[in-house]
């Protein structure tokens, strides 16, 4: 009864485990990692270029090339490195 018990059980973890793991192509990898360098950004940048936004305003992929224009044009150098890479 145990056995049979213990064999189920690693039959629907092994199944779960199949289905739960997402699959990303890497475009969508890349995407996911530029909104969440934009968020931060935004985060870190606000009070200089971001002012005129809320604070906790959401940035989504269409956000991301909005946030790297204000970071190239009123950030220093080191946001306009950032909105650089942004960019790529």
């Amino acid at each position: 009864m145990a056995t049979q018990l213990r064999r189920y059980l690693a039959e629907i973890g092994r199944r779960g485990g199949r289905k739960s793991r997402r699959k990303l192509d890497p475009e969508q990898a890349r995407m996911m990692v530029r909104v969440r360098e934009a968020r931060r950004a935004y985060r870190t940048y606000h009070a200089r270029c971001f002012w005129s936004s809320p604070p906790n305003l959401a940035i989504g992929a269409v956000d991301v090339p909005w946030v790297a224009e204000q970071l190239m044009r009123h950030g220093g150098r080191d946001a306009w490195e950032k909105g650089a890479r942004l960019c790529r």
